[in-house]
């Protein structure tokens, strides 16, 4: 662990303790985390909701415009066919790959922070923005909880929830996700369980309706769990569904084989409210560079794999859930 990683450690573990709320924002690369008391957040640079997905009323009633400009398929397929020898030499059996793909918006962060249906949003000083269907991990009442998802298509496919549930692809993924994921619980709670598995949520966007699959499991923690916060997300991270099995290895191959670091894509934001607390993962995540929006999506590569499908897919997922 670095200074900067103790240090929000040791800040998450004494609001804890002192049942102070309190807002963390971790990095992928766990480089950069923050963590900051309710009390000290400057509301004209930060915003964030968790688990109201209502839409916002407010004075925008223009047309959004959203152009997308994804890496060209040859990109794509030269660093996929350098994570499938990853696979096949046996250092990863399932990868998540991601990508930067350059949006053109007529609407700022802000307003588009506004007007978003998301489980989780957040706004961060004009850098980034996020409205992230995924749970990272909840913890409530002594127990552990977390929701992966894995899996995802088009609505409007004829037959599609039947399609997505017995893709034999999508099956192994999941499976893989569920049981890392269950690992990775066992390391700070017990009698860890899948509680809900491969359970449909659908997700609205600006042009379509997207089906993911879901699945909950649950752990148990120690009495003294809540002066110990920042100990259990680290432990947690990063991840597991937006990494790869085994993590370790796989993580190393992303940093090997991605355009670029991720920063706070994929990383993880969550809400202690002095008694529980709420996490999300950093996905359908919107990154200002020096004046330009960059929307970054991606998706698990195992053997079963097909390129050209999981190209579509990383461009479906950019998107903004509005309707």
């Amino acid at each position: 662990m670095t200074k900067k990683n103790n240090f929000a450690i040791d800040l998450m573990n004494e609001y804890g303790k002192n049942k102070i709320p309190f807002l963390f924002i971790i990095d992928f690369e766990m480089e950069r985390p923050i963590v900051l008391k309710l009390t000290e957040i400057d509301k004209s640079e930060i915003l964030y909701e968790f688990g109201n997905e209502s839409c916002k009323k407010n004075s925008i009633s223009k047309e959004i415009l959203l152009k997308k400009f994804p890496v060209s398929y040859e990109i794509y397929k030269s660093v996929f066919d350098k994570v499938y020898k990853e696979i096949y030499s046996g250092n990863t059996y399932l990868i998540n790959l991601t990508f930067p793909t350059r949006i053109e918006l007529n609407l700022s962060l802000k307003e588009l922070f506004e007007i978003s249906r998301a489980k989780y949003k957040l706004y961060y000083k004009n850098e980034f923005l996020v409205f992230s269907p995924e749970t990272f991990v909840k913890i409530k009442d002594g127990k552990i909880f977390s929701y992966p998802m894995k899996g995802t298509i088009d609505a409007s496919i004829p037959d599609a929830e039947n399609i997505i549930l017995n893709d034999e692809k999508e099956i192994a993924e999941h499976n893989t996700i569920v049981d890392l994921i269950r690992n990775d619980l066992s390391m700070v709670s017990r009698n860890v369980r899948v509680s809900k598995f491969r359970y449909i949520d659908k997700l609205m966007t600006n042009d379509k309706i997207l089906l993911q699959v879901s699945s909950e499991i649950v752990g148990e923690l120690q009495k003294d769990y809540l002066e110990n916060l920042g100990n259990i997300i680290f432990s947690l991270l990063p991840a597991g569904s937006i990494s790869g099995a085994p993590k370790k290895k796989t993580v190393e191959i992303i940093k090997n084989v991605e355009l670029d670091k991720r920063r706070y894509y994929t990383g993880i934001f969550g809400l202690f409210d002095g008694k529980d607390l709420d996490s999300a993962v950093m996905i359908r995540f919107i990154e200002n560079r020096d004046g330009n929006l960059y929307y970054r999506s991606g998706g698990g590569i195992t053997f079963l794999s097909n390129p050209e499908l999981e190209y579509k897919e990383l461009i479906d997922k950019v998107y903004v859930p509005i309707n």
